[in-house]
């Protein structure tokens, strides 16, 4: 297991324990995990780039729930 994959696995296990309503705010790490996957030639798992998909509309979602009305 290459250094990438434990920061992976990390990443993954520490976004699945965070509160939803919060856990968006990590998006910004795996972003640059999987940055870091392509650059070195790596394929992205579906897995990660769904749970990516995933933290982005919440960040869009909280983004909206924070606008004033």
């Amino acid at each position: 297991m290459t250094c990438l994959d434990a920061e992976l696995d990390r990443l993954q296990t520490l976004i699945h324990a965070t509160p939803t309503a919060t856990r968006y705010r990590l998006e910004p790490q795996l972003r640059t995990v999987i940055a870091s996957l392509r650059s070195e030639g790596h394929a992205v798992p579906a897995r990660i780039k769904a749970l990516h998909t995933a933290l982005l509309a919440e960040a869009i979602e909280a983004e909206f729930d924070n606008m004033p009305v």
